[in-house]
């Protein structure tokens, strides 16, 4: 059975983006997530390069099998569009204070969508579950609304993770009230995705032809 895994350590989150701030700016919902594709905490699985543009418009659902050692974890997908290594604006950025910040643009790995699914919660919102540990589960969830166009000679890519500090609090990773947990109830877990035969997650998206 095959299936890829991460260990997630609540005493070291993934962070939203890689810069720190005093506050939440708006730059993270397209913030560069090279950051995070460099974390042994973060799947991350992308195609080769569309050989045309693809469009998508519409809900985003993820469909994840999953196994965990813990009684409880996050499962945090992204989407994101990888600009190609080479890759240039047609004409230079503007100079002054309306350039500020801006720079090139190859191998970028901007963040389409995201969205967090909190795991004792995946059958019911009313009536959370704890996992039982090793078995393999399904935790499926729908993303944002997209509208948003891949160039042709870009990448998709989807990043899978357990943790979006601080977007999200840190999940202890053991089924109780989190706001309850003491430092000793925060535990390591190992996540498993499994993409196998009838254990095969996907991600669904809403193609517009």
């Amino acid at each position: 059975m095959r299936f890829s895994e991460y260990i997630s350590d609540p005493a070291h989150p993934v962070p939203y983006t890689e810069d720190v701030h005093f506050r939440r700016t708006r730059e993270y919902m397209t913030d560069d997530q090279r950051f995070a594709s460099r974390r042994t905490d973060v799947l991350t699985f992308e195609t080769f390069p569309l050989e045309e543009d693809l469009t998508l418009a519409g809900v985003i659902t993820a469909n994840l099998k999953i196994s965990i050692t813990g009684t409880d974890a996050d499962f945090v997908v992204k989407v994101i569009d990888v600009f190609p290594d080479d890759f240039q604006y047609s004409s230079p950025p503007p100079q002054g204070e309306a350039g500020r910040g801006l720079y090139p643009m190859g191998g970028y790995q901007m963040l389409v969508r995201g969205e967090i699914m909190r795991g004792k919660f995946r059958n019911s919102f009313e009536n959370p579950e704890p996992f039982k540990p090793g078995k393999i589960e399904t935790v499926k969830f729908d993303l944002p609304d997209v509208a948003h166009t891949f160039k042709k000679g870009h990448r998709l890519m989807i990043q899978i993770q357990s943790s979006w500090f601080p977007l999200a609090d840190r999940n202890p990773q053991k089924f109780m009230n989190i706001y309850e947990a003491k430092p000793e109830d925060f535990q390591k877990a190992t996540i498993r995705i499994y993409h196998d035969g009838n254990n095969t997650s996907s991600i669904y998206l809403p193609i517009l032809r």
